[in-house]
């Protein structure tokens, strides 16, 4: 009841089609000031192995650079770094996301290792720019099988998306918390006149 939520979601996308992406989405003068926070997610795709999917990947060195472009167009345009949040890639479970690889006839395209590079890439980005950060690739492999996490070693499953939104909201709450409730809590709602209250 305090903010409207936009989700842009981009399946398969990476970061260098996203910063392209990024001024269409976020305009200047689309009303950064109301803006609370922006989420920026990649680095699964970005971090495809170059010999076997040469379409999604893109460098870690650019990787890096790419994220830091897209930081400083939203500062461009009003959205300062402190309501920036940066979200690395998840792990990789490799083992069930080289079955799904199979299941296409393809081969394993990714390992966690490289994934864990890109990761770090985003949290050092993330300290230079002053950005929040959510280290997702650290924090799921604080459990020893984090496979629930993944619907198929490298996609968020139900579970995973569960923890991605507990983890986040700790850090969107703060940012949160100033703001005005727009429509009032339902019990403060007087339901035999529900105009009187709502309108």
């Amino acid at each position: 009841r305090r903010c409207d939520v936009l989700n842009r979601g981009f399946s398969g996308y990476n970061t260098r089609w996203a910063k392209l992406l990024l001024p269409r989405l976020i305009a200047a003068g689309a009303g950064a000031e109301s803006t609370a926070a922006v989420t920026l997610f990649f680095g699964a795709n970005d971090s495809a192995l170059e010999e076997l999917n040469p379409k999604q990947h893109v460098p870690l060195e650019e990787y890096a650079a790419n994220l830091k472009s897209m930081v400083h167009y939203l500062s461009s345009v009003g959205i300062t770094e402190d309501r920036v949040i940066l979200i690395t890639p998840p792990p990789l479970q490799e083992a069930a996301w080289e079955k799904a690889c199979l299941a296409k006839g393809e081969r394993l395209n990714r390992h966690n290792a490289t994934t864990g590079e890109y990761a770090q890439a985003c949290v050092q980005v993330a300290r230079a720019c002053g950005t929040d950060v959510l280290d997702l690739w650290t924090l799921m492999q604080k459990r020893q099988d984090f496979s629930s996490y993944l619907s198929d070693g490298l996609h968020l499953s139900a579970e995973g998306s569960r923890f991605v939104a507990a983890q986040l909201w700790a850090r969107l709450e703060e940012k949160l918390s100033a703001l005005p409730w727009l429509v009032p809590y339902w019990r403060d709602v007087d339901h035999t006149d529900p105009e009187a209250t709502l309108l």
